[in-house]
């Protein structure tokens, strides 16, 4: 017969074993965040057939500068459609914009298209008048399959975001799909990460630096200038830190000293 110490072990233990499963899940959202671009890089090619699928290329979000948002593998949280909305319009949809960001490893210059994406744009410019990109850490470089360096991200691990999304824009600007879903990202194209579901982009940007194939998923919103896609291209050809193959964090660190946003 039980008698109530062995009872009260045997509760303690189960309390014990239901928090350790909580503490696993939680484990298991968080590396399944950690992606572009926040989860890891799948590309499948089919044998002769070219299909193509990717799991990547996305932006943790969140509620503030410490806090992650679904992962883009997990199904959308309840209360993810009751973020609260970009700031507000302040941008003139008709003029030019120019994204600078001085980084360790030299600038880079973006030319934005605020006439296809005043969203997006708007945004940008509101968190980089806010300082929001200075002394952030670009997070994540690919090296294989898809070819881009990710920044944006605050926490600098794929997690963090501005505690908003942004609709998607601009989705047809790159082309119609071919046989296997994705359009071209050419070398020079700025897009945005998002979490894989539809307008949940954040502050997370990839800057692409050689031809990528993805699906049109990602709003393209810019152009590096030569300048800067020479100094994305330097920081590709160091590769990945760690030894890590073709996806990790870039072995020259790329910090954003200060990022503008200007009227041009």
């Amino acid at each position: 017969m039980v008698n109530s110490e062995q009872r009260r072990r045997q509760l303690a233990r189960e309390k014990f074993e239901r928090q350790q499963r909580r503490r696993a899940e939680i484990r298991t959202k968080a590396r399944r965040r950690n992606v572009i671009i926040a989860s890891a890089l799948a590309v499948v090619l089919a044998a002769g057939g070219g299909a193509y699928a990717i799991a990547g290329l996305t932006d943790g979000g969140g509620d503030g500068k410490d806090v992650a948002q679904d992962s883009p593998s997990a199904p959308p949280s309840p209360s993810a459609s009751k973020k609260p909305a970009g700031p507000k319009m302040t941008i003139d949809a008709k003029a030019k914009y120019t994204m600078s960001l001085k980084t360790s490893q030299g600038d880079i210059g973006v030319a934005m298209d605020a006439a296809k994406t005043p969203e997006t744009v708007n945004s940008f410019k509101s968190l980089a008048d806010k300082k929001y990109f200075d002394g952030t850490k670009c997070h994540r470089l690919t090296t294989e399959n898809i070819f881009v360096l990710q920044c944006g991200d605050p926490k600098g691990d794929g997690t963090g975001g501005p505690g908003y999304t942004i609709a998607d824009e601009n989705l047809t600007a790159l082309g119609k799909p071919g046989a296997d879903g994705s359009v071209t990202f050419a070398a020079g194209t700025v897009a945005m990460a998002n979490t894989g579901q539809p307008n949940s982009g954040g502050s997370q940007f990839f800057l692409v630096w050689k031809d990528t194939k993805l699906p049109p998923s990602y709003t393209p919103f810019g152009k590096l200038d030569a300048e800067g896609l020479k100094t994305v291209k330097a920081v590709a050809a160091a590769g990945v830190a760690g030894g890590a193959k073709g996806d990790g964090a870039p072995k020259k660190t790329v910090t954003i000293e200060k990022g503008t946003v200007d009227k041009v």
